[in-house]
């Protein structure tokens, strides 16, 4: 077998007459068919300008990446540029030959280029992306609390304020503005654009598919919201009302929520997929164990792409200083000695210099404490980090620690 190298590659921008494509490659790497106009008329929107990477030779193009840009809520709650990267694929007869390779590494230029701090992906499998940084930085469960046969709600949980249902006429722009204000509550939340939601939900009604939503007020105002279908594949009796999306900022309009869709009739369960691990369902009902989870799977895969601006942004609690090195082998500008100490963090000296560091990682076992979930010690203690002070696992696990777990809740 002939193998191609990156610097064989002719790597560029894809053009906009060529995105239709590049889509369906895309598709067809997942396995899927061509898509029609109206189905392309949706995708076309999450498409931004020069944000999509081509790889081509004598045969046309053969694999394709593209980000859009959002905005990541890290520690400290700070809102940093980020490449939501996605529609990643290679044509079948030119996979494992570097065309990924020349993909990432390009697209990690140009996520530079465009000040971006970080990049956000999510992957389909899970030992693709680790070799260009990117860790896991957010995990979330699935979990099924059981309708029929359930004990119900425990007195004295939260009961919450009013919930409203939308039309469908009303979802898009009215999830959108309450997503503005609610999506972004712990490190690790991601902003949404309108042609996320117009792919997404809009999708979904234009399919016909049922769709419930719902937004909840509190005392000051609409403070959550949920999206959730039907799945009735198990027949009448044993119906699933499937939540998509269900974000709150408080434990009360998150239980509310919840509340709505348990009291949705002639469902058997009640589904979702994702949530963050620290969601109290089982403290809120009757019975602990009407809630069952099924799996706990990654969610957010994060790149840091500016090691200096994205330590300098994210806020560290009190805790004596620590030193740590990083290295980062596809950009080597990351590569640093970073001191931690009074909330912040900068670069203080370069690999291999007189600052001697307690903990050394590179930018993918970074990227998994990141955002608070991982500790430096659960790292050390597994290998992706290594520390040469016994005492200094112990302050990073200090400085990095948060008071929420962080989740996204934002799949694209």
């Amino acid at each position: 077998m002939t193998t191609l190298h990156p610097t064989t590659h002719d790597v560029r921008l894809v053009r906009d007459e060529e995105l239709r494509a590049a889509y369906d490659l895309f598709g067809a790497a997942l396995l899927h068919g061509p898509v029609n106009d109206e189905r392309w008329e949706r995708a076309a929107g999450l498409y931004a300008p020069q944000r999509t990477i081509g790889v081509f030779d004598g045969s046309g193009l053969f694999g394709t990446a593209m980000s859009f840009p959002v905005e990541v809520v890290v520690p400290g709650g700070a809102a940093l540029p980020t490449a939501a990267v996605t529609r990643v694929g290679v044509r079948a007869d030119r996979t494992r030959r570097g065309v990924l390779t020349a993909l990432m590494r390009r697209q990690l230029d140009e996520a530079a280029a465009a000040g971006d701090v970080l990049a956000s992906l999510r992957a389909t499998e899970a030992r693709i992306y680790g070799r260009f940084g990117y860790g896991v930085a957010t995990r979330g469960r699935t979990v099924r609390i059981k309708r029929n046969g359930g004990s119900g709600w425990r007195s004295g949980a939260p009961a919450g304020g009013d919930v409203r249902m939308l039309t469908a006429d009303e979802m898009v722009p009215a999830l959108g503005a309450v997503h503005e204000r609610v999506g972004l509550a712990r490190p690790g939340g991601m902003t949404r654009t309108r042609p996320w939601w117009d792919l997404g939900l809009g999708g979904l009604l234009q399919e016909r598919t049922l769709v419930l939503a719902a937004v909840h007020t509190g005392a000051d105002g609409e403070d959550g919201y949920l999206v959730a279908t039907v799945d009735d594949s198990g027949g009448w009796h044993d119906r699933v009302l499937v939540l998509r999306d269900l974000h709150a900022t408080t434990v009360e309009a998150a239980t509310a929520l919840w509340r709505f869709a348990l009291d949705v009739d002639l469902v058997a369960a009640v589904e979702a997929r994702l949530r963050p691990l620290d969601e109290p369902l089982e403290l809120l009902l009757a019975d602990p164990r009407d809630c069952a989870t099924t799996a706990v799977e990654d969610e957010t895969w994060l790149r840091i792409v500016d090691v200096p601006a994205a330590l300098a942004a994210r806020r560290f609690a009190a805790a004596e200083p620590v030193l740590i090195a990083v290295h980062d082998a596809v950009r080597a500008a990351n590569g640093g000695v970073y001191r931690i100490a009074d909330g912040g963090a900068e670069r203080v000296g370069e690999l291999g210099g007189a600052q001697t560091p307690d903990l050394e990682c590179d930018v993918a076992g970074l990227a998994m404490a990141y955002l608070g979930d991982r500790a430096p010690s659960e790292l050390a203690a597994t290998g992706w980090w290594r520390a040469w002070s016994p005492a200094a696992t112990a302050r990073a696990d200090a400085a990095f620690g948060t008071d929420r777990l962080p989740w996204c809740g934002t799949n694209f």
